[in-house]
């Protein structure tokens, strides 16, 4: 039976076959408008080698900033699962009620997975092999929380007599088991059975806890906060009078605050768990650690400029804290680098680079003289120089060999002597160059920062700082400058340590230099006693030659040495790294490709792609001026087109007979023909399925003003 309501619609599709997907590899998509597709797959290997390497250290760093967490975890485990053990009556109380684990990762949500399978693989490798991990999203009710539970826990089916269909096969049937409690203790029981070894008069309850060979069930809650309160009541409930059957034990994954656990279960629940805080490192500690390994090092030549690291780190601090999504950020760029740099070819180590640069052709060679680096190096030079360099392409391959050895000793020494004043003046008040060493990076990647005022106002509060500090500062500078490998760096540190020397060999009982105040005595005493204008500016003169011409001592004498040393540092090797010729080869400097990537918009990208489906779809097809309707398009963007046209209400009928009208165009019906913009059920359907869609990303919605019109959300025409 038709229908001519165009409001509503609900189709029911019998779900075919499941067709075999053809999805495109990381390299596909790499080498689709690949500048320069010669080299590409040289930049596909070295981005691919560095992906990989950015991703097995950040696990491996991951895995050491959790350890002491993990290790506390698996000895509260161990030591749960020996409580009754003892005798006591403190032991015998504790053991009646479930031993729970409250851990706080924080609210860097994505971090959490890669957290709980360290944990899960550890407890499953050293304590217990019945660990099971389960999430909000998919125990919605107590049931689906007890058939999850088992299912994974017995590797089996479970029966659900509610969802069971006549559809499932018999195979099924037969290896499928109740949904109980029960159930996982007979099944656990049958486990263990061979390895229990109780006393024959002893009861089996007591033989399963007591027993160091019958590990505990640990169930591990990731998201804690998202559960329903309720369903999480009842499961504890439930748990707890199969206590004594089952050496049961919790994980609550917590990303907020410990008293969340007070605020969802009532005091009747957690009574019945004996609860333990364990709380892990902050996720901005992570951070810090992150780019202090993985950013703030030589081993990796890819770099990224001021503005990128500033996006990734906004990101970070003002939408998810997460250090995953930070890594992802990173990878991204490098990708996004490799793929539209050409000259990324020399971003590897030091042979290959070279090997790569002699490999490079004429058209990369002029690549190379159009970078703005190169264009600054090539004017610097002789007039015979400058001719070579934009004519000769051997000579240029020669030049850029050392100008790939420059740019790495650059690195080799600015990360050194990043730390070392971080080191200094991380412990001044108010914190002049940043807390943080990314602060203090960021600002060495804008400008030189020796040409800063802060940097101004550091060096002096440095000199007036007290000895002892002041040396205890230079010996934390001696010790971050012995990891440097350069020879440069070396030396610095032998220069250093010997001004510490120099510094211990002052003698303290030497007689101290004469203050201001008693330089002075005399030319105050003549003030007192005469006072015509003449002689008081004379006097006052000689009091400020005085001051001047006061004599150091030897501690400032040093101390001013020392100081200057290290600004000598700082400005031979914190200099930017956009003043380094062939910087673009390894620094990546599109913060808007990583802010539209990362930090989209899904509103104006729905739509941007209902405008302009050309974008997205990229068929020819569908290019038209601005404001047409294209009848190639989508059905949905046909009627999101049609509807800018309208006003506040719309009338559907109105909407559909132009709807019509756009897709006889595209059928190709002659305009003067009687079926022109009829319309049948096949675009009735279409229409339907087009309208609803719209309102499902919220455009339009019905009201009850008119029944034939609904009302537009957003504002705005073609």
């Amino acid at each position: 039976m038709s229908t001519s309501s165009v409001s509503k619609g609900c189709f029911v599709f019998k779900p075919s076959a499941k067709k075999k997907k053809t999805t495109l590899s990381l390299e596909d998509h790499f080498m689709r408008g690949c500048e320069d597709a010669e080299n590409s797959e040289i930049r596909f290997r070295l981005c691919h080698d560095l992906w990989d390497k950015i991703k097995t250290d950040t696990e491996a760093l991951q895995d050491e900033l959790n350890r002491n967490i993990l290790d506390s975890l698996l000895d509260f485990t161990r030591k749960c699962s020996s409580t009754r053990q003892h005798s006591d009556w403190a032991s015998q109380m504790r053991a009646s009620e479930i031993p729970t684990a409250a851990l706080v990762l924080g609210v860097n949500v994505p971090d959490h997975d890669m957290t709980f399978q360290s944990l899960s693989d550890l407890l499953q490798q050293s304590v217990t092999p019945h660990v099971v991990s389960v999430q909000a999203k998919e125990c919605g009710a107590l049931k689906h929380l007890m058939k999850r539970v088992l299912e994974r826990l017995m590797d089996t089916v479970v029966d659900d007599e509610e969802e069971e269909e006549a559809e499932q096969t018999s195979a099924q049937l037969n290896t499928s088991v109740h949904c109980s409690l029960s159930t996982l203790c007979a099944w656990y029981n049958t486990n263990t059975k061979k390895s229990n070894t109780g006393t024959p008069g002893k009861k089996r309850s007591s033989a399963v806890r007591d027993d160091p060979q019958h590990p505990p069930v640990v169930i591990i809650f990731k998201d804690l906060e998202a559960f329903n309160p309720k369903v999480l009541q009842d499961f504890i409930l439930i748990c707890s009078r199969y206590l004594e059957r089952l050496p049961l034990m919790f994980i609550f994954g917590i990303a907020t605050s410990p008293s969340t656990i007070q605020h969802m279960l009532p005091h009747s629940v957690t009574s019945l768990l004996c609860i333990e805080l364990f709380q892990s490192l902050s996720c901005t500690q992570h951070l810090a650690t992150v780019i202090d390994k993985l950013i703030l090092t030589p081993q990796f030549l890819f770099k990224l400029n001021g503005k990128v690291m500033q996006v990734l780190i906004s990101i970070f601090l003002y939408h998810d804290f997460s250090v995953k999504n930070f890594i992802k950020g990173i990878q991204l760029a490098l990708l996004e680098h490799f793929h539209s740099q050409p000259l990324s070819v020399l971003c590897c180590r030091k042979k290959a680079a070279l090997l790569n640069v002699m490999q490079l052709g004429h058209q990369d060679l002029e690549r190379v003289r159009q970078l703005k680096s190169f264009k600054r190096y090539a004017e610097k030079q002789e007039a015979q120089e400058q001719v070579h360099l934009l004519t000769d392409d051997p000579h240029l391959k020669e030049v850029c060999q050392k100008l790939i050895k420059d740019l790495r000793k650059y690195h080799k020494n600015y990360y050194p002597t990043l730390r070392c004043l971080h080191t200094l003046t991380s412990s001044l008040p108010r914190y002049p160059l940043g807390k943080q060493i990314r602060e203090l990076h960021l600002i060495c990647l804008e400008k030189n920062i020796w040409e800063n005022e802060d940097y101004q106002s550091a060096m002096k509060l440095l000199k007036m700082l007290a000895k002892d500090q002041l040396i205890a500062l230079l010996q934390r500078c001696e010790e971050t400058l012995q990891s440097a490998k350069s020879k440069t760096m070396k030396s610095a540190r032998v220069q250093l340590g010997d001004m510490l020397a120099r510094f211990k060999q002052l003698d303290r009982a030497a007689e101290p230099p004469p203050s201001v105040e008693d330089s002075i005595t005399s030319p105050v005493k003549n003030l007192q006693k005469k006072t015509d204008l003449f002689q008081l500016q004379k006097t006052l003169l000689e009091m400020n030659e005085s001051r001047r011409s006061k004599k150091l001592s030897p501690f400032e004498v040093l101390r001013n040495e020392a100081l200057e040393f290290i600004d000598g540092l700082v400005k031979s090797h914190l200099s930017s790294p956009e003043s380094q010729t062939l910087n673009e080869v390894c620094y990546y400097t599109s913060s808007a490709t990583v802010r539209r990537h990362l930090n989209a918009t899904p509103r104006t990208s729905i739509q941007a792609a209902l405008n302009s489906p050309i974008y997205y779809l990229q068929n020819e097809r569908l290019k038209t001026e601005d404001g047409v309707i294209s009848n190639a398009a989508p059905d949905i963007c046909i009627v999101y087109k049609l509807h800018l046209e309208c006003g506040r209400l719309i009338n559907l009928y109105d909407w559909l007979e132009a709807y019509a009208t756009v897709v006889s165009a595209a059928e190709g019906n002659e305009p003067d023909s009687d079926d022109f913009g009829k319309v049948d059920d096949v675009k009735h359907a279409r229409f339907i399925r087009a309208v609803s869609e719209l309102e499902f990303l919220g455009f339009i919605k019905s009201t009850k003003q008119k029944t034939d019109h609904v009302a537009r959300l957003s504002w705005g025409g073609c």
